[in-house]
């Protein structure tokens, strides 16, 4: 289906569901964006890399980048019906969960034009969203994704997980286990993985086909705990049946480490300028759609 008209059909699906004339998705360029309330949505796409192979790439990682939009004129009708309906506005949860479907279908929309090449789409789903959604989490969105031509196990629901919600981890696998049901693959974003680190027991309870860690977080500390910590992190991946990924990689030294340790994926700017192409973007300041590699 041309992106003209998934554009459209998306715009009317939503119309239908708020019956009111809300038409956040426009094609410009052959760019797609997505508007929520004054806020523009666009998409920024990294690829992901084989860590002893970085000229392959894996897949690429959806990140949301906004401009503010001027607010939009509101005819007298529409005023009424949002008067009208001011009981029943969205609360805090059904606004976050609003604004994750409607990124993550900008994100898929524009990822389209990379599927043919690379078909893993690494998609961020914010925690109160899993949260929020009581039951059967991924149902809505696997409709996107089927009516894009693609398939669910091209899809990598990433979740970024710290200590602040050890309280509620529960509700993450019983959610994360809702979206690999339709097929959807999994990962995890963490911070430092110790051996006492009360993540480490929601990893190896998820299981996830992925665990990402960040390279500046291990820049903090001295290079031998940095390295320890690694090997342990790496391991502990292995052991599920996951594989590893150490991101935010922008100096040689990082690099090193990912190979001597044996990380299976990497992300950063530092492999961007041997084998990337620069950024696709419409404006440095403010891209639209960017893709680096």
């Amino acid at each position: 289906m041309p992106l003209q008209q998934l554009v459209e059909y998306f715009n009317d699906r939503l119309e239908r569901q708020h019956h009111a004339s809300v038409r956040p998705f426009s094609l410009e360029n052959g760019l797609v964006t997505g508007l929520f309330g004054t806020i523009r949505i666009k998409s920024t796409f990294t690829p992901l890399r084989l860590a002893l192979k970085p000229a392959s790439i894996v897949g690429h990682t959806a990140e949301t980048s906004v401009t503010t939009q001027a607010t939009q004129h509101l005819y007298s009708n529409e005023i009424d019906t949002l008067l009208a309906n001011s009981a029943c506005q969205p609360n805090e949860f059904e606004s976050i969960i609003n604004f994750d479907r409607l990124s993550r279908t900008v994100h898929m929309l524009n990822y389209l034009t990379l599927s043919h090449l690379q078909p893993l789409l690494f998609l961020d789903v914010d925690p109160r969203h899993i949260l929020g959604i009581k039951q059967d989490h991924g149902a809505y969105f696997e409709e996107v994704i089927l009516r894009c031509g693609l398939e669910t196990n091209n899809v990598v629901i990433t979740l970024t997980i710290n200590s602040g919600y050890n309280r509620y981890h529960a509700e993450f696998i019983k959610g994360l286990n809702n979206y690999r049901q339709h097929g959807y693959r999994l990962a995890l974003k963490v911070g430092r993985v110790g051996r006492k680190d009360q993540t480490v027991a929601l990893i190896k309870n998820i299981a996830p086909d992925y665990v990402c860690v960040s390279a500046p977080d291990l820049d903090k500390h001295p290079y031998d705990f940095a390295l320890k910590n690694l090997q342990y992190f790496k391991s502990m991946v292995a052991e599920i049946g996951g594989q590893s990924i150490l991101q935010q990689i922008d100096q040689e030294a990082s690099a090193t480490l990912a190979r001597v340790i044996g990380i299976d994926l990497v992300q950063g700017l530092h492999y961007e300028h041997p084998f990337g192409n620069g950024y696709l973007q419409g404006n440095h300041s403010a891209p639209l759609f960017q893709r680096v590699g």
